[in-house]
Order: C-alpha cells, then sequence, then structure tokens
C-alpha cells in the first residue's frame, strides 16, 4: 500500500478515537452511555441503524454472496427491510405504551415488564452471549479486510489492531459516540461505494460484456437461489429486529415514537435496494477478476481455492490507485467499526444491567464499572474472532443463538395479555439450547435448513404447552 493510502487510514482512525476522547467527558450519567440522553434524531438514529445492521460483517458477506451465486445474493437485505418496517408498526408503538419506557435501557428490561426478573436475567444472558459473538464477526470482518489489504500484514495481527481501535472508542465514548461515529461511517462508506468503488470496479474489469462472458447466465438473475435460502435467511434475520439489544438501545434514543418508527423506515430503505445491490454488484466484479487471472500476482490465477469473502479486498487492493485505496478503505473499516461498537455496547449492557443487576446512585461509579466491562468483552470477542473463519457463519450462528431463544417469548409478551413467566423462561432455554446443540453437534439436518428454524419451532411449542397448561 502507497504512503498516501496508509496516512489516509491512518488519520482516520485517529479520528474516531478522537470522537470517543470527546464524549469521555460528555457522559455524565448512564442515560448518556447506554441511551445517548434519549434525545437522538431520527436521521442519526436511522443511519446508525443500517450502519450496525449492514455494517463490515454483512458488507464483506454480501461481497462473499455476489461472488458465489452473484445478484440473487441481494435478498438476505431484503429480509432487513421487511424487518425494521415490521418492527415500526408493530413493535415501536406497543414498546412506548409501557409506563416505564423512559427509564428503560437495555432489551431484557422489557421481560421483567412482561414475566418476571428470572425470566429477565436469562434473557440477559442470552443477549449478551450473542452480541459477543456478534463483536467477534465484525472484528474478524476488518481482520480479514486488513489482511487482503495491507502487504506483510497477517489475520491474527489484523484482528488485534482492528480490537484495540473498535473497543478504546466504544469503552470511552458510549452511545452517543457510537451514533455520531456511525453517521459519519455510513456516509463515508456509501459514498466510497457510489463514487469509488463501483465505477472504478467496473471500468477494470472490462464492463457488461466481460460480466456476461465470464459469469454463469444464473448470477445476472435474481432467481439464482433456493427456498431454503430465503427460509433461512427470513426466519434468522427478520426477527432479529424484535430481540436485538442494539436496536432496543437506539429506540429508547429517539426523542419520541415518530422519530423512532421513521428512522426504522430509513434503515429499511437504505438496506434494501441501497446496501444490498452494491454490495453483491462488487462482489461479482471481484469473481470477474478473479477469473480473469486479475489476482495472479496474489497466487490465484482463477476463483478456484479463493475465500469468496477476500474476493472483494482483493478486486479494491488491485484496482483502486493511491490516494483512492486509502479513502476506500477507510469507507470499509467504518462499515465494519459502526456495527462492532454497537453489538460490544449493547453485550456491556446486557451484562452491567441484566446479569449483574449493578445499582447505585453514584453515576461516576456506574460509568466506570461499564467502562471497565466493555473492556472485558472486547478482549473476549477478539479471542473467539481469533478461533473462526467464516464472518457470514459467526454472525448467523450468533444471530439464530438470539433469536431461537427470545423471539417467541417477545411475541408473547407484545400479544398475550397474561403470559406465564416459566412459559418464557423455558422457551428461551429450550430454543437457544436446541438451535446450539444441533450447531455444535454438526446435526445433517433435512432439506438443508438452518438449526434457527428448529430452536424457535421448539421454542414455540414449549411456549403454548407451558402457557395452555397454566391457564387449564
Amino acid at each position: 500500500m502507497h504512503w498516501i493510502d496508509l496516512l489516509i487510514f491512518i488519520v482516520y482512525m485517529v479520528a474516531m478515537l478522537g470522537v470517543g476522547v470527546f464524549f469521555l467527558n460528555k457522559n455524565k450519567s448512564t442515560d448518556d452511555y447506554y441511551v445517548g440522553g434519549r434525545t437522538m434524531s431520527s436521521w442519526h438514529v436511522g443511519l446508525s441503524v443500517v450502519a450496525t445492521d449492514v455494517g463490515g460483517g454483512f458488507s464483506i458477506g454480501l461481497g462473499g454472496l455476489g461472488f458465489t451465486m452473484g445478484l440473487s445474493g441481494s435478498w438476505m437485505l431484503f429480509t432487513g427491510l421487511i424487518g425494521a418496517w415490521l418492527a415500526a408498526v408493530v413493535l415501536i408503538p406497543r414498546l412506548s405504551e409501557l409506563p416505564q419506557f423512559k427509564k428503560l435501557f437495555t432489551f431484557p428490561q422489557i421481560f421483567s415488564i412482561f414475566y418476571d426478573k428470572k425470566t429477565a436475567l436469562l434473557a440477559g444472558i442470552i443477549s449478551a452471549i450473542g452480541y459477543a459473538g456478534f463483536t467477534s464477526s465484525q472484528l474478524l470482518a476488518g481482520a480479514k479486510l486488513a489482511s487482503s489489504t495491507f502487504e506483510g500484514l497477517n489475520l491474527n495481527y489484523a484482528l488485534i489492531i482492528m480490537g484495540v481501535i473498535a473497543v478504546v472508542y466504544t469503552v470511552m465514548g458510549g452511545l452517543k459516540a457510537v451514533i455520531y461515529t456511525d453517521t459519519i461511517q455510513w456516509a463515508l462508506l456509501l459514498s466510497g461505494l457510489v463514487f469509488i468503488g463501483l465505477p472504478l470496479g467496473y471500468i477494470e474489469i472490462g464492463g457488461y460484456e466481460k460480466i456476461k462472458e465470464v459469469l454463469p447466465p444464473e448470477f445476472l438473475t435474481l432467481s439464482n437461489i433456493s427456498w431454503q435460502d430465503i427460509v433461512n435467511w427470513g426466519v434468522t434475520i427478520i426477527p432479529i429486529w424484535f430481540v436485538g439489544m442494539t436496536l432496543y438501545q437506539r429506540i429508547y434514543a429517539c426523542k419520541s415514537k415518530k422519530e423512532a418508527q421513521k428512522a426504522w423506515y430509513i434503515a429499511g430503505l437504505f438496506e434494501w435496494p441501497v446496501m444490498a445491490f452494491m454490495g453483491v454488484c462488487l462482489g461479482m466484479f471481484a469473481r470477474v477478476g478473479a477469473e480473469s487471472g486479475m489476482f495472479e500476482y496474489l497466487g490465484y490465477s482463477s476463483a478456484a481455492g479463493m475465500d469468496a469473502e477476500t474476493g472483494l479486498p482483493m478486486l479494491l487492493r488491485t484496482i483502486l490507485p493511491a490516494g483512492l485505496m486509502g479513502l476506500m478503505m477507510a469507507s470499509y473499516f467504518s462499515a465494519v467499526l459502526s456495527t462492532a461498537d454497537s453489538c460490544l455496547m449493547a453485550s456491556s449492557g446486557n451484562l452491567v444491567t441484566d446479569i449483574i443487576g449493578y445499582q447505585n446512585a453514584d453515576q461516576k461509579k456506574f460509568l466506570r464499572l461499564s467502562q471497565i466491562l466493555t473492556l472485558v468483552i472486547g478482549a473476549l470477542a477478539l479471542l473467539l474472532a481469533s478461533m473462526m473463519q467464516s464472518v457470514l457463519e459467526l454472525m448467523l450462528y450468533s444471530y439464530a443463538f438470539m433469536v431461537s431463544g427470545l423471539f417467541i417469548p417477545v411475541l408473547g409478551g407484545l400479544f398475550l395479555k397474561k403470559p406465564n413467566p416459566n412459559a418464557a423462561f423455558w422457551s428461551m432455554l429450550l430454543g437457544g439450547g436446541t438451535t446450539i446443540t444441533l450447531i455444535v453437534w454438526g446435526v445433517d439436518l433435512p432439506f438443508g435448513l438452518d438449526a434457527n428454524i428448529f430452536g424457535i419451532s421448539a421454542s414455540l411449542i414449549s411456549f403454548i404447552l407451558i402457557n395452555q397448561f397454566k391457564h387449564k
């Protein structure tokens, strides 16, 4: 990498750390640290939501999908659009009606309202573990991007660099730092893709004629997808909008119910079609480049044997001139950091508020404990990332674990008058446990369906049976 690119990249990283330092002195209470003082506008929150949800993991993951299946990979984020708009219509109005709404910090706290403290504790444990795993996936995405871009930088060193930067400014700045940096990072990523990545990639690979010549015809359609993919993505991603701690924190951070709903509509549209098609198109460009021998100098004469998720970073490394390479890399690292910081905040909030249940009138002590535990979780997430290989796999595992345990009890709390706390507790335990067991044991599931589907089914059946037993 040219020294100009390296300088641009370093300046960007220092600027992000500077935001954390700035808000370190601005945070005066736990309201400031965890829910941004409850004064955020719809555009700031909406862009933060999509930056968090799409982020680096899905950006790199979408590039991998474009590399392996073409335009049809964009359907993954269509589920994000559906989930966001459903939450705007169903979830946000119901939450805003709760008398305790203005005092809530975390997602599991609603389980104390709908059920009891024991159920809320279990929800906090599931959410904390899931978001620690999701933080790991983002750090891994950044490390893959860095190791594929910076010559001589191996994956483990890249992980350490990404982990330190993401964890330090999140520990210092809290949710305000996260939301404001997310807005900057998302604008930077979108500009980089629209004005740099897409046009230069298209030109360098030889345009549409070269794409048609190299790629199989099904890559240029929206039907190169199996019904199993649609079901697996839908069941895994749509429910996350109802159980995601990062999303609840942003609902609480909004000025009003209308601002929150507007933010969710904005986020949905940016997910699909905007980000979805840009991500898979760049992945397709990388596939054309690989098959055309563009990456031969990196040891790949074709796409055979390549990690699909490294195709896009290799393309950018190859085609971008000095200066533009630094800007584009800063764009992608922006996406990675915008998700890692939010997930880290979510896991920290679960640990402090829902699991430890720390309460102290001294706000300074509360803030210091929150920052220390955020640092600890960040270190554990970094360790987990070092043990995994696939960004998309790690993300979907984390999603599946949370969704299978939490989705059904949330729906029960939202729509039933007096749901049974035992039904919720065992539903979470059996749902999340089923999914993790099937994943860890590597069970060959029927029809190629995801373990999450069987976990949600176990959660639903147990919830209905126990809840009905109570009424009888």
